[in-house]
C-alpha cells in the first residue's frame, strides 16, 4: 500500500490522502495538499516530505498550537508506521503497510482515448431498480436474469458479513459481479477527490481471477466518479482498439463517492446491456459502504497496533532541543543495564520522567515501578515507608506491612530528593545496595530484594559528603551513572513545545475551546528563565486556560513574572493583539481619570472587579505609568 494519511478524527474523519514523493502541506488554506477545513489549524499548518531514504518526515512550519506526534508537540520527526498526527482539531493515522494478511492492492493505467457519447447511458442510483423491490417485479428483465442479479446481490451480502480486509472484499465482490455480467476484466478503483491517480486498485480477469494490472478508460472512470452516475458506453479507448463494451459505476461511500466498479469487454459478441448497469449501480450502493467500513476497520486496527506498542515508548518527554537528545542518548544507553542512576538537576526539570523512562526501557519494565520523595517524609516516616515494618514495632503499629522497597521486588525503585535521606536510613540504604537485603522495623529476619535503584537530586552531594552531611561511601555506590538534567532556560528552543503540550491538555479538562498561544504571549514565555522549570511553565499555561476568554492565549492572560521580562517589541504580524493591549490600557487610563486615580471607582466604572482590574494593570506593565500620571 501506497504511504497515506488516515483522518480518525476531526471535520474530516473518514478521508484519507495517499502520499507521494512530492511534498505535501497540511493546513486549511485550499492550495494545500491535504487542506483542511479546521479553523484550529494553522493556514500553512506542517510539512511532509520524502527523503531519499524513502522515510517521510514532517516539520512544523511555526504553527500556532504545534504538530502534535502520538500525543507529544515535535518541530519535526520521522514518521514510522502508525504514527498519530494530530494538526489542529484533526487527527491522522500514518499507514506504510496493511497488516501482514491483507494481500497487496493490483494498479491500473488510464488508456487514452474519447468516449462514444452517442452509445452512452447514464442511470443514478436512485433509478436502479435493484434497490426497490416494487421496481423489480413490475421490470420487462427476464425473470431468469431477475434471479441470477437478486442471487449475487444476497451473495454480496453474506460477503460483507464473512470477508475480513478490502482487498480480499474486493475480490470476492468482482468474482460475484462476473457471475452475471459477461465482463472480461474489471476492477474495483477508491478514488480521492482532486487526485488523478487510484489511491487503491483491485483488478480482476475472467480468465485468471485477480491480477495485479489493467488498463482503464480514464474518460469513463472521471464521468462516473465525479458526476455519481453509472455510465455505460459501447465503446471506448484508442483509435483501433476494436468495439469495447465499457461500464462504470461509482462506488458509494456513507458521505461521498469512494470509488468506481469498471468493467469492460473486447469481445465484439458480447454487449453490456442497461439492466447490467442496473445491477452494477446496486452493487456501488451495497458494496460501497461495505468496503468503506472494511478500509475503517483496518485503520482502526493499525491505530490499535501502535497503541499496543506505545507502551513501549521511549519516553514520556517533551523536548527536541541538542540538550533534550544527550537525554534521549543516556537513557537509551543505561535502560538495558541494571546499574544504579543518579540525577542531578533542579526541581521541575523532569528527574521522575527520566527514571520511569530508564525503567520502561529496561529488563525490568514489566515489573513494578516505585517511587517515592524523600524530601516529603520524617525520618520514622521515611524508614518505615522504605523497609516496612512489623505488627508492634512502634505505636500504632498495629499489624504488618511491606516497605516500597519489597513492594517493587523485580522492579525498580526510584528515590526522589535522595540527598533528604536522615543519616540512619542513609546507613541502611547502603546495606541494601551492598547485601540486596534488609529488615523491617522493629523485626529481626533478613528479607532479600531484588530492584534497580534510581535516585535523583536537585543538591550538591559532593558538597554535601564534604559537608559531612551525606555518607561519602553511599555517594559512590548511588553515583554509578549519572546525568544532568538541563533546566528550561538552557533548553529555551523547547518551551513553545511544552506549552503548546500543556494548552492542549489543560483546554481539554477545562473543555475549552483552545486554538493555540498568539505569538506575542509565546515571545513572553521564551524570553523568562523559569527558576521553576518545566513545572512552572505547566502551571503558567493552566492558568491562562482557566482565567482566559479568546480563542488564543494572550499575554494578559500569563502572571506577571513573564511579562516582567518580555521583549520591549511585538513581534511582526502581532498588529492586532498589539491594538487590543493598547485600546485596554487607554480604557484603564480613561477610568481612571475620571475617577481621580481611585481604582474601586474606576473598576466600577469599567464594570468588573477591583482585583481583575489589579491584575490587568500588572499585566500591561502600565503599573509605573499610572503612578507617574497620577502623582500628587
Amino acid at each position: 500500500m501506497n504511504p497515506r494519511l488516515v483522518v480518525i478524527d476531526g471535520p474530516s474523519k473518514g478521508q484519507f490522502f495517499p502520499l507521494t514523493p512530492e511534498e505535501a502541506t497540511v493546513g486549511r488554506e485550499p492550495s494545500n495538499r491535504v487542506a483542511l477545513a479546521d479553523p484550529a489549524a494553522s493556514r500553512k499548518h506542517c510539512r511532509i516530505s520524502r527523503q531519499a531514504t524513502g522515510q517521510f518526515h514532517i516539520h512544523d512550519l511555526n504553527s500556532r498550537n504545534g504538530t502534535f506526534i502520538n500525543g507529544l508537540p515535535v518541530k519535526e520527526r520521522i514518521l514510522e508506521h502508525g504514527d498519530q498526527i494530530q494538526v489542529g482539531a484533526s487527527t491522522f493515522l500514518f499507514l506504510t503497510t496493511e497488516a501482514d494478511e491483507t494481500p497487496t492492492p493490483s494498479s491500473v493505467w488510464l488508456e487514452p482515448g474519447r468516449v462514444d457519447t452517442r452509445t452512452m447511458v447514464r442511470l443514478r442510483r436512485e433509478q436502479s431498480i435493484y434497490l426497490e423491490p416494487e421496481k423489480v417485479l413490475a421490470s420487462p428483465i427476464p425473470p431468469a436474469r431477475v434471479a441470477r442479479a437478486l442471487n449475487a446481490l444476497l451473495g454480496m451480502s453474506t460477503a460483507i458479513h464473512t470477508t475480513r480486509g478490502v482487498s480480499a472484499l474486493a475480490e470476492r465482490i468482482l468474482a460475484l459481479i462476473f457471475d452475471v455480467i459477461p465482463a472480461e476484466r474489471g476492477a474495483i478503483l477508491l478514488l480521492e477527490p482532486g487526485i488523478e491517480e487510484p489511491a487503491a486498485a483491485f483488478c480482476y480477469e475472467r480468465a485468471s481471477g485477480s491480477v495485479q494490472t489493467i488498463g482503464v478508460s480514464g474518460e469513463l472512470v472521471e464521468r462516473a466518479f465525479h458526476d455519481g452516475v453509472g455510465v455505460l458506453s459501447g465503446h471506448a479507448g484508442a483509435p483501433g482498439a476494436g468495439i469495447r463494451s465499457v461500464l462504470a459505476a461509482p462506488l458509494f461511500g456513507r458521505e461521498r463517492p469512494l470509488g468506481v466498479i469498471y468493467l469492460d469487454s473486447g469481445d465484439p459478441r458480447v454487449c453490456f446491456e442497461e439492466d447490467h448497469l442496473q445491477l452494477a449501480t446496486a452493487v456501488g450502493v451495497v458494496a460501497g459502504a461495505a468496503i468503506e467500513n472494511a478500509r475503517d476497520m483496518e485503520s482502526l486496527t493499525a491505530e490499535n497496533r501502535r497503541l499496543q506498542e506505545e507502551i513501549k515508548i521511549q519516553h514520556d518527554m517533551v523536548g527536541e532541543s541538542p540538550r533534550m537528545a544527550e537525554v534521549y542518548r543516556f537513557i537509551a544507553k543505561v535502560a538495558p543495564s541494571d546499574s544504579t542512576v543518579l540525577i542531578y538537576g533542579e526541581s521541575g526539570t523532569g528527574k521522575e520522567l527520566v527514571a520511569r523512562a530508564i525503567h520502561r526501557n529496561g529488563q525490568r519494565a514489566d515489573r513494578p515501578f516505585v517511587g517515592i520523595n524523600c524530601a516529603a517524609l520524617t525520618e520514622t516516616l521515611i524508614e518505615s515507608e522504605l523497609f516496612g515494618y512489623e505488627k508492634g514495632a512502634f505505636t500504632g503499629a498495629i499489624a504488618q506491612r511491606k516497605g516500597k522497597l519489597e513492594a517493587a521486588d523485580g522492579g525498580s525503585v526510584f528515590l526522589d530528593e535522595v540527598g533528604e535521606l536522615p543519616p540512619a536510613v542513609q546507613v541502611k540504604l547502603l546495606r541494601v545496595l551492598q547485601e540486596r537485603e534488609f529488615e523491617r522495623v522493629g523485626g529481626t529476619r533478613s528479607i532479600k530484594v531484588d530492584i534497580r535503584l534510581i535516585t535523583a537530586t536537585n543538591r550538591d552531594l559532593r558538597a554535601a559528603v564534604a559537608e559531612g552531611r551525606f555518607r561519602a561511601d553511599l555517594f559512590y555506590r548511588l553515583n554509578v551513572v549519572s546525568l544532568t538534567m538541563p533546566p528550561l532556560r538552557e533548553r529555551r528552543e523547547d518551551i513553545p513545545l511544552l506549552a503548546n503540550y500543556f494548552a492542549q491538555k489543560y483546554s481539554k479538562q477545562a473543555k475549552r475551546r483552545l486554538e493555540g498561544i498568539s505569538r506575542e504571549a509565546q515571545a513572553c514565555l521564551v524570553h523568562y528563565d523559569w527558576p521553576g522549570n518545566v513545572r512552572e511553565l505547566e502551571n503558567a499555561i493552566e492558568r491562562a486556560v482557566v482565567l482566559g476568554s479568546a480563542d488564543l492565549i494572550l499575554p494578559e492572560d500569563l502572571p506577571e513574572e513573564p511579562l516582567e521580562t518580555a521583549p520591549p517589541a511585538s513581534l511582526p504580524g502581532d498588529s492586532y493583539h498589539a491594538s487590543v493591549r493598547e485600546e485596554k490600557k487607554q480604557l484603564i487610563m480613561h477610568a481612571l481619570e475620571r475617577s481621580g486615580g481611585n481604582y474601586t471607582e474606576a473598576a466600577k466604572l469599567l464594570g468588573i472587579h477591583p482585583n481583575y482590574l489589579h491584575r490587568l494593570i500588572n499585566n500591561l506593565g502600565i503599573k509605573g505609568e499610572i503612578k507617574k500620571a497620577f502623582a500628587r
